[in-house]
């Protein structure tokens, strides 16, 4: 027999609460998804908040795919926007950090149990402890102990666009659980984005043909802003002065004025990795802190 009291002693331990959908803390989109969960197992507290973007995508990424979930994220948590994703490694992890890190708000959704022995993948425990005591909370149908099961993250993936207005999908395979959330996503009546990439590179295919479907191309989080027609949120981003958000793109920004400097000399002096610095450069244009004047020369905007 299960001894509820000793059951409900366990989870305040851990600071785990656990609310029903007939809950005012239950969010409010996600309830509105026919299969929504009857309950959510949670560590912190779910922020309140008008817009959630999701943003997925593969568990291996490029060095561009990091970059590019790191600008996303941080642009849009700066903006108040609440970043949705599963904390799987790879580009869901570079989500959740950009958020923390730009001060913002994060929920974290699992497929498994959201104690620090279930949780998974265990290298991101500080993480997960990170964001459920000062930015959101992380957050589970499954009880604690739950062992993360592969059957768990489909059905993981319809709670992260159902707390969602939009799905961001930054690289993936065909057969990636991203676009598993992105068909959710369609089905929920949610906007699904996805980034373009190199077509010989797998990691690709996915958002690639997602777009092919009719996802909208994201270029810019005025894309997002446009879609949603977030008109004030896009009148405060586009006044805001842009910054660099990362070790690199200081780094960058630095060695940069108006005089036109080389790529090879960017290198050379930063000390960082061709891939890296070329990703670093490719968001940087994005953002329009940086302009590509041709033959591999850049200069500060």
């Amino acid at each position: 027999k299960i001894n509820l009291e000793k059951e409900w002693e366990n989870l305040n331990k851990q600071n785990i609460n656990f609310i029903c959908k007939d809950s005012a803390e239950y969010p409010k989109l996600l309830k509105e998804i026919h299969n929504a969960p009857f309950g959510l197992f949670i560590r912190g507290k779910i922020p309140d908040y008008e817009i959630a973007i999701a943003i997925v995508g593969t568990r291996k990424p490029t060095a561009y795919g990091l970059n590019i979930a790191k600008s996303i994220s941080a642009e849009l948590a700066c903006q108040n926007i609440l970043i949705v994703s599963g904390l799987a490694l790879g580009i869901d992890t570079a989500a959740h950090l950009a958020a923390v890190e730009a001060k913002g708000k994060t929920i974290a959704v699992l497929g498994g149990g959201i104690d620090d022995k279930a949780l998974y993948p265990p290298t991101n425990r500080k993480l997960a402890s990170t964001i459920s005591s000062e930015f959101g909370a992380v957050i589970s149908e499954y009880p604690p102990a739950t062992p993360a099961l592969i059957p768990h993250f489909p059905a993981r993936n319809r709670i992260i666009s159902g707390l969602s207005q939009a799905i961001v999908v930054i690289e993936g395979e065909l057969n990636s659980g991203s676009l598993i959330t992105a068909r959710f996503a369609l089905e929920q009546n949610r906007e699904v984005f996805a980034v373009p990439g190199n077509i010989t590179n797998p990691n690709a295919a996915g958002p690639n043909a997602l777009i092919k479907q009719g996802a909208h191309p994201l270029l810019s989080v005025d894309d997002i802003f446009e879609v949603l027609n977030i008109a004030q949120t896009k009148q405060n981003h586009q006044a805001k002065k842009i910054f660099p958000s990362s070790p690199e793109e200081y780094k960058i920004i630095e060695l940069l004025s108006d005089n036109p400097a080389h790529l090879d000399d960017l290198i050379q002096s930063s000390g960082l990795d061709t891939k890296i610095i070329n990703s670093t450069l490719t968001i940087m244009e994005m953002k329009g802190l940086v302009k590509n004047t041709g033959a591999g020369m850049y200069i500060k905007i």
